[in-house]
């Protein structure tokens, strides 16, 4: 275990001197990580932000703009990787039927290149900038995964046992795994059995606004379906498991899904990563209760240990390999409230990562926190709502052409009123109701110069890479 983390990092250290040495020579290179958790958008948010780099009508705060004289996409550099969906993706949200397109369901890559004019003192001596920008989509189930390299199967499975102790969704498998002896020989049927309960489990959790859904190849196997490292479960230790007992197989199986799945996607795709964007549905864990709210804060918590986040300078890359400098975590669907609410969300979205922010910033890491939609499916109007004047959006409704005006509630200011009961364990918000509404995109009309409508792409796009433009 030390030779192989030893070894992964003297192959990191390696390959981040490589690229240092490499931007002295070459053209500058930004690889943007993309990820979320179920529903947040991951999509659509690459979608609506390289269509709005090549036509940057609606992008004033990108303080470059001015200096990019061309954008152009261009094939991969990783000849292994799928190729990101770009145009029919861009297609589904834009034509005469719009639609919301298919969710990320494995890694896929994108570059766009950018001519930028130098600026400063010594520009006049320079010729045309060459910037490339490698957009990675992969699945943020998958990236829940890193932290299980840091846990034994014990330890993973007693802090899932205490995790999911009063989920009405885990019943059936808690059932199921504490009626198991460990301790017997194993038994393929039983495991398979333990294994098929407990993704049932996660599916239910996801469905109902859970984040802590781990192992995520669980719920999106891929070509690994069936196969024994997606063949275990959490199960209680027993006072003596001897080899070949299925508490010992389990063990055996959870320590290959973090070699040959977890360890994999680290090297090949993550431990290059330089920027990343996690996108956080905010609004729906809010909607979903204080239990999913408190949930998606100790994510978001776990998340930032994956990071490994920190300055990429030239000494750090040759000691530690190269870190994550630069961490958005955007709250997705602003348009789903009226933007009097947005600095309500956005507040409810620092608050709730405090603790993963100041870690990241204490690392040497820029972080930001903001609101955004990637593609805006509303507008916004004044309606009366019991017999009192609120500020709602309006949008069509999904599956039909209908238009309604919603109203979710009113946001509260203070975070605390919504972050204290969910860490109480709260079981429903005593003094408000938060309710949402599935939009679909809205019918547009695209002038020529100008991406889809959004909310606030243009600061992501500052934040993330404006200082490389």
């Amino acid at each position: 275990m030390v030779l192989n983390t030893l070894a992964d990092t003297l192959g990191r250290s390696v390959s981040g001197t490589a690229a240092s040495l490499g931007g002295l020579f070459a053209d500058t290179t930004i690889r943007l990580g993309v990820t979320g958790l179920s529903r947040a958008g991951k999509t659509v948010f690459i979608t609506g932000l390289v269509a709005n780099l090549l036509d940057r009508g609606r992008m004033p705060q990108l303080k470059a703009n001015a200096r990019i004289e061309s954008v152009w996409l261009q094939p991969q550099p990783d000849m292994t990787l799928p190729r990101f969906d770009y145009e029919n993706h861009l297609a589904a949200l834009t034509g005469d039927d719009p639609r919301w397109p298919d969710s990320t369901r494995s890694v896929s890559e994108l570059r766009l290149s950018f001519k930028v004019r130098p600026s400063g003192l010594l520009a006049g001596l320079q010729g045309m900038q060459t910037v490339h920008l490698d957009i990675i989509d992969y699945p943020g189930e998958w990236l829940l995964d890193l932290s299980l390299l840091e846990k034994s199967f014990e330890e993973w499975s007693d802090a899932t046992f205490a995790r999911i102790a009063k989920r009405a969704q885990a019943r059936a498998f808690l059932a199921q795994a504490r009626a198991e002896d460990g301790s017997l020989p194993l038994e393929e049927v039983r495991a398979q059995a333990l294994a098929a309960s407990f993704t049932d489990y996660l599916n239910a959790a996801r469905k109902d606004g859970y984040s802590d859904c781990t192992p995520g190849r669980f719920l999106l196997p891929g070509d690994l379906a069936g196969s024994p490292v997606l063949t275990f479960a959490p199960l209680p230790k027993p006072a003596d498991p001897k080899r070949g007992s299925l508490w010992r197989e389990m063990e055996r199986r959870y320590e290959g899904y973090k070699d040959k799945v977890v360890r994999r996607f680290f090297r090949n795709h993550f431990a290059r990563i330089d920027r990343q964007v996690v996108l956080v549905d905010g609004l729906g864990a809010i909607h979903a209760g204080p239990q999913a709210l408190e949930d998606l804060r100790r994510t978001m918590a776990e998340i930032l240990h994956a990071f490994r986040p920190g300055a990429n300078s030239f000494l750090s890359q040759i000691l530690l390999g190269k870190r994550v400098e630069r961490i958005l975590f955007a709250a997705t669907k602003a348009d789903h409230i009226h933007h009097t609410q947005h600095p309500a969300l956005t507040s409810i979205m620092e608050a709730l990562l405090r603790e993963a922010r100041d870690r990241a910033s204490f690392a040497g890491a820029q972080t930001a926190a903001m609101s955004l939609a990637s593609l805006r499916a509303t507008v916004e109007e004044t309606v009366t709502r019991h017999g009192q004047t609120v500020e709602a959006v309006r949008g069509r409704l999904l599956g039909s052409d209908r238009q309604a005006a919603m109203y979710p509630g009113e946001l509260p200011t203070d975070p605390a009123r919504l972050l204290s009961p969910a860490r109480e364990g709260a079981e429903r918000w005593l003094d408000a109701e938060f309710s949402l509404m599935g939009f679909a995109p809205a019918r547009v009309n695209l002038r020529p110069g100008e991406g889809p409508p959004h909310i606030r792409l243009d600061r992501a796009a500052e934040f993330l890479i404006g200082d490389r433009l």
